[in-house]
């Protein structure tokens, strides 16, 4: 299906150009959320007869997403979760999850802005975009751990799970007795009654 498109959309083209799309992506996204209108000759007249209009209502729009854009300057969100040893985390952070902590932390941010490529699924730093506008867009850093303390570590560059797997090799924390004669499946505290025995 061919449309004008009434605002820039990534990958496709800015305010005014004529692209060729699926016709599913057409109906069920471009037209209802008023981002295209159907390319046939009346739309291209009334495209035409209102581009200054709409050019300049985009332009207002740039320019607000722009100034709010200035709050988030090195924005970065903690969020606390529970993890396995291995840092993979129960569950997930979602788009909600990191829209309450930006509005908790006074930004002003819909779920349709937050652009999440996957669910975050383990401890860590991860860059997500916040697409203010459709021209602009803002970083926000998001520092994923199981407390505050390992939230700091993170953001001074500790590779928390190395550190964790160090401490616990330090102090024998991962090892088990070993015993070179024991049937397998034993455990050595079995192994030692039956010694006795």
């Amino acid at each position: 299906m061919d449309i004008i498109l009434l605002e820039r959309v990534e990958k496709l083209g800015g305010i005014g150009d004529v692209v060729k799309v699926k016709d599913g992506f057409a109906r069920n996204y471009l037209l209802p959320n008023k981002k295209a209108l159907r390319a046939n000759e009346a739309n291209r007249k009334v495209f035409e007869a209102n581009r200054a209009r709409i050019e300049s209502e985009n332009a207002n729009r740039r320019a607000e997403a722009e100034k709010e854009a200035g709050s988030f300057k090195d924005a970065q969100i903690t969020l606390i979760r529970q993890s396995s040893n291995t840092g993979q985390l129960y569950g997930s952070v979602a788009v909600r999850d990191l829209v309450e902590a930006l509005v908790a932390d006074g930004h002003k941010v819909t779920k349709s802005q937050v652009v999440l490529d996957r669910p975050i699924k383990s401890i860590g730093l991860y860059d997500v975009k916040v697409q203010l506008h459709p021209e602009v867009v803002v970083n926000v850093k998001v520092n994923v751990a199981r407390s505050p303390e390992e939230a700091e570590m993170q953001t001074q560059g500790v590779d928390v799970m190395a550190a964790v797997f160090e401490e616990g090799r330090d102090q024998g924390g991962f090892t088990e007795d070993y015993d070179p004669n024991a049937e397998p499946g034993a455990t050595a505290e079995v192994q030692s009654d039956d010694a006795q025995g």
